[in-house]
């Protein structure tokens, strides 16, 4: 039995204004139609002998992530939360012992959820190649069969076959582990051809990987085991306990056993991969244009080549252009060179000196309930968009500071108010006066649209006191 572990707990945001702390990129539909990690996890189908993933993540990403395998229609074996970030190496452990506790010894693939593959079926090959090495006792990486000298990846350096004696098994041990290198040094690697990018995917038996550990670090397996053993259910996720795994070393499944253990091997793979790491990663490998632009969303372009043009809300129009990114989002617009991607992180460093939200989250945020979009915000008054999902509801609340006035756009709303409770259809509204107790509920089977009008003096989101939440907020 195999176990995808689907490492979610990122946020990046070196895909900014696109991606943002709280809307990381593996929630956005960046290359198709799907969301990174459902891309992610729908390159697993065609492999056989699969039980359901689990999914570790931080806490704050927890209903987006749940909401993207919902509309996949995934089940997973478990939604792990991670009350802080601790490196992949406490992650993996955490999934290892978890899986340990439902199927018998089982190998774990180890994916994270926000990288490219674009020959997935080379992926599965690989795979399957490697899930032998695994139930023969390796401990396996992916390691990526290098397109260009690239200073943003770690590599590994070849060992000796594992089989000598066969002209297509390629697969190897493991000499060196090094960290990303300058152009020079990159571009020795390359001419090498004994180094390997670091995929981060691995493949391991559940108990040989946990030995290893247990052997090189102890006492994070046993901070892990003390993390689930005082965690918790929490609905539809598992909730590490907070302290248990404060105390947890943190470290990369690379540095922690992969550098150390004899038992490690290699697989080359040449699939198309790319973690996304910054927009001229995202010009690589998207789909161009007949003037080699990587085009979504509303735009109009003349003479522009070789570009990256987003648009998300709004036409974006462009004239004489080459080489540049272009991306806009409800609210912000970047424009750099392609060759001076790397450097939005001085724009995202400012934002974050000014304290500014762009950095955080969009315009449209996330909720277990469903969205709010904030359309128009003032001194005294803020306009915003709520779509509720069918059956679902937002806390019973009450503001000290702000009334709302709640309008139907589309859908039925049953709205509790008080001690009141009433049916509001299409093109009707409903006024809650501040400190009054409210709920709203979806009762239909489509989406419910409110426009909501908050009016008083003071707006911010802090201003609410939860009566009842189905959610445990």
């Amino acid at each position: 039995m195999v176990v995808p572990v689907i490492l979610a707990g990122g946020s990046g945001t070196r895909l900014w204004p696109l991606s943002r702390q709280l809307h990381p990129k593996q929630v956005l539909p960046i290359t198709g139609r799907e969301t990174m990690i459902q891309e992610t996890l729908g390159r697993l189908e065609g492999l056989t002998d699969l039980a359901p993933p689990i999914v570790i993540c931080n806490e704050n990403h927890r209903f987006m992530i749940a909401e993207q395998l919902r509309e996949k229609g995934i089940v997973p074996g478990a939604i792990i939360l991670e009350p802080m970030g601790k490196n992949t190496a406490p992650a993996i452990t955490v999934a290892a012992l978890q899986a340990s506790c439902h199927e018998k010894d089982p190998i774990l693939l180890v994916l994270p959820s926000d990288h490219h593959i674009g020959q997935p079926q080379r992926f599965r090959q690989a795979v399957v190649a490697g899930q032998a090495l695994a139930e023969a006792g390796r401990l396996v990486t992916f390691g990526i069969v290098p397109t260009a000298p690239e200073t943003g990846y770690g590599y590994i350096k070849q060992g000796a076959l594992l089989n000598a004696s066969s002209s297509e098994d390629r697969a190897c041990a493991i000499a060196a582990f090094v960290e990303k290198p300058d152009r020079a040094t990159a571009e020795g690697y390359l001419a090498t051809g004994a180094y390997l990018w670091n995929s981060g995917m691995f493949l391991f038996r559940t108990s040989v990987l946990l030995a290893e550990m247990k052997r090189l670090v102890p006492t994070m397996v046993s901070a892990c085991e003390a993390a689930i053993a005082a965690g918790r259910e929490d609905l539809d996720f598992f909730r590490l306990d907070r302290e248990a795994f404060a105390a947890c070393p943190a470290d990369s499944i690379d540095c922690a056993v992969m550098e150390k253990t004899d038992k490690g091997a290699m697989l080359p793979l040449d699939a198309g991969w790319s973690d996304l790491g910054s927009w001229e990663a995202l010009w690589a490998v998207g789909e161009k244009d007949a003037d080699a632009n990587v085009v979504r969303g509303d735009t109009l372009l003349h003479d522009v080549t070789r570009s990256v043009v987003h648009a998300g809300h709004r036409l974006v129009a462009a004239v004489g252009v080459d080489q540049h990114i272009i991306v806009e989002t409800a609210d912000a617009v970047f424009v750099c060179p392609r060759a001076r991607a790397q450097d939005v992180k001085h724009i995202v460093t400012r934002l974050m000196h000014q304290q500014r939200p762009e950095t955080e989250r969009h315009r449209k945020v996330y909720r277990p309930w469903g969205t709010v979009d904030s359309i128009i915000a003032s001194e005294r008054f803020q306009v915003k968009r709520l779509i509720v999902r069918p059956e679902a509801r937002i806390s019973r609340q009450l503001h000290n500071h702000r009334a709302e006035h709640w309008i139907v756009a589309r859908g039925t709303a049953l709205v509790q108010r008080g001690t009141e409770e009433f049916i509001l259809r299409e093109d009707a509204s409903a006024y809650i006066p501040s400190g009054t107790p409210h709920r709203l509920t979806n009762p239909g089977k489509i989406p419910l649209e409110i426009i909501e009008v908050r009016t008083g003096s003071y707006l911010e989101e802090d201003d609410i006191t939860r009566l009842e939440d189905d959610y445990g907020r």
